[in-house]
């Protein structure tokens, strides 16, 4: 089906549920008491007016801007606004996360079939399809939140360093902490694995030209795309998967043997390739630096991370967050990590190793994470006074549940980092996961409040790399995902209540 039909199926719904929620929910919701009433002060040209209960930066609403203005000519002749800032209702202002979420989707098309260029277009579509599907983004983008911007942008800035086109990715990079300020980690990351991929590149070239010679001729090439038909999608994404590890060695296992088993091997060899190619590494990358360097003059000048409601939002060691995001994350991919095979896999896994040093390990990991969840587990007040969120549940009738439950839950957060580390571990370099496990640990950590929404960016990133061929796991997969979509999207709709305290109606959402 391709892009297009990706962006008709994407759009399809975006269109049919948007019509629905916004005749039920005219009125801002929730965070858009804050962020829709200040989208419409700039509509108004008032750039110098900020709700100071509002934390994130204004690129959403700077976006919403080249949004209406889009649409405005359209609206002006059907008479739905007079003027442009009366063009800047709720509904319009929501479609522009509708328009970022189609968009979305086909970056996540372009991003999988760079990284797995031998899918068909059956199967880079069900990925696709599913993973709009999935239940913080889908329900996102039907309210005037940050969250599928966010996730928009860093993705795009992701998908122009794959392609080494390092300078736009900066830019979109900065666009993204423009639209949250947590996504300068993500452009750091970003960084890290092109960076990654840049001296490996330089690296696998160089041993290209050392094997080659003259007497070898044509034959030095062992791929061709002489021959392959126009109409052969499927055969050049074949011919491009068997010569990606020189395209895009980050993302394959391109090392020996010896030197893939060995972290510290291949942390000497990448130290001593960013020495060797240093000058080349500034000359592609100083954008990047460049937007560190702002973003640390910022923090400076501001005081703090946040732009507003600073109290409520302080930087705390949340060191259970962690744990929290891989179980969040295993149960969204529960085909893939809840499953006999995988637990059998990781059974296997460890007795293949040193028992001994499996065995300390192991140890080591529940050690970790008891410590984490005794010591750094923080109950937020907006988390425990506000019952319209699912978290409040959870932690409520989960964790809450008993004392020891916190710590019984201590074997699943394990069991789901080994889960997620086995599965990236069979596509991607150690040192590819160790920077992903760091960025999201540093997204994580310091955020006091248990919101899922936060997750999404990992998770993205997480599932992009995990190769989980299994179309099943992706079906069902999908099924999940729709029937939590139904399930949440009925809630917010169809079952509000009312507060004895304060007046108006209330309804829940992630």
């Amino acid at each position: 089906m391709g892009k297009i039909g990706v962006a008709v199926i994407v759009g399809s719904w975006v269109v049919a549920i948007s019509i629905l929620l916004n005749r039920i929910v005219p009125q801002p919701y929730m965070d858009e008491i804050y962020h829709i009433p200040q989208a419409q002060q700039y509509c108004k040209g008032n750039f110098r007016s900020w709700d100071p209960m509002i934390t994130t930066p204004p690129g959403l609403y700077i976006f919403s801007l080249a949004h209406v203005a889009s649409l405005f000519p359209g609206l002006f002749s059907m008479k739905v606004g007079a003027s442009f800032s009366d063009a800047c209702s709720s509904s319009i202002l929501r479609s522009s996360n509708g328009v970022l979420a189609v968009f979305c989707s086909i970056l996540v098309y372009n991003i999988l079939t760079h990284l797995r260029p031998s899918l068909n277009d059956r199967k880079v579509t069900l990925r696709t399809v599913v993973l709009a599907l999935y239940p913080l983004h889908w329900f996102l983008t039907f309210l005037y939140y940050t969250d599928v911007a966010s996730l928009t942008a860093v993705l795009a800035s992701y998908l122009m360093s794959l392609k080494q086109k390092y300078f736009l990715s900066s830019l979109v990079g900065a666009l993204a902490v423009l639209i949250r300020q947590t996504n300068i980690i993500w452009v750091f990351f970003i960084a890290c694995t092109g960076v990654l991929d840049y001296i490996l590149t330089q690296q696998k070239d160089s041993a290209v030209l050392t094997a080659s010679s003259p007497s070898q001729g044509k034959d030095a090439f062992p791929v061709s795309s002489q021959g392959v038909g126009k109409g052969s999608n499927l055969r050049k994404r074949k011919i491009s998967n068997q010569t990606a590890t020189f395209s895009s060695p980050i993302h394959q296992m391109v090392a020996s043997a010896a030197s893939s088993s060995d972290f510290s091997h291949e942390v000497r060899e990448i130290m001593s390739r960013l020495w060797q190619f240093k000058w080349e590494l500034i000359a592609s990358f100083w954008p990047y630096f460049m937007i560190m360097a702002a973003f640390i003059t910022f923090v400076f000048w501001n005081g703090s991370i946040v732009l507003g409601a600073k109290e409520a939002h302080t930087v705390s060691p949340h060191f259970a967050q962690l744990m929290y995001f891989s179980l969040v994350s295993a149960l969204f991919m529960t085909p893939v990590h809840f499953t006999i095979g995988q637990a059998a896999v990781l059974a296997q896994s460890f007795r293949k190793k040193n028992k001994l040093v499996s065995f300390f390990q192991l140890c080591m990991a529940l050690i970790v994470g008891f410590l984490s969840v005794h010591f750094f587990s923080i109950a937020h007040p907006y988390l425990v006074a506000d019952n319209r969120h699912y978290p409040f549940y959870l932690w409520r009738k989960v964790i809450k549940f008993h004392w020891s439950m916190k710590y019984f839950l201590v074997p699943l957060y394990v069991y789901s980092w080994i889960s997620i580390f086995n599965i990236l571990a069979k596509s991607q370099r150690k040192t590819w996961v160790l920077v992903y496990f760091l960025a999201t640990a540093a997204t994580l950590i310091p955020a006091p409040l248990i919101e899922f929404r936060y997750y999404t960016i990992p998770f993205f990133f997480l599932i992009l790399h995990s190769h989980v061929d299994d179309d099943r796991s992706w079906l069902l997969m999908g099924v999940l995902y729709v029937a939590i979509n139904i399930f949440t999207m009925y809630m917010f709709l169809f079952r509000p209540f009312s507060w004895v305290h304060e007046t108006g109606v209330q309804r829940f959402i992630w």
